[in-house]
């Protein structure tokens, strides 16, 4: 399995007046480890473009357990588990000091054929190149 792990403080301006995170900064921390995990295998966002897919969100899920505060330091670890027909990317969010988990998730991604706009069914060789895998 591919994986990577972002570390964040959880800033100010990311939290209500309860100093908690808003639920809605969670989908960014999942996304600043995914851009890690798609680095680890030279296919961000950029590359995606070059490649002439673009890869858009179409399903997310967030299982809120502990809510994240002020100045709290997390390790958020995102995990490719499925590339053959679209990209599932599950995550973790652990208190970066005890380890304790936070917050799961995942994101499901499919690839659109930016020539035509159409979604493709079966993911692109390029993202099975990438992984150094055979279609």
């Amino acid at each position: 399995m591919i994986k990577a792990e972002a570390i964040i403080e959880i800033p100010f301006h990311d939290v209500d007046v309860m100093r908690v995170a808003w639920h809605g900064h969670y989908v960014k921390y999942f996304e600043i480890a995914r851009c890690k995990l798609l680095d680890e295998i030279d296919y961000n966002y950029p590359q995606m473009e070059a490649s002439g897919y673009a890869w858009p969100v179409i399903d997310l899920r967030v299982r809120y357990a502990q809510p994240l505060a002020f100045q709290q330091k997390i390790k958020v670890i995102a995990e490719l588990v499925e590339w053959e027909n679209r990209l599932k990317i599950n995550y973790q969010i652990q208190d970066l000091e005890t380890g304790k988990r936070l917050t799961k998730g995942y994101t499901v991604q499919v690839a659109v054929d930016m020539r035509d706009e159409e979604m493709q069914f079966a993911s692109p060789a390029v993202l099975f190149h990438k992984l150094g895998l055979e279609p």
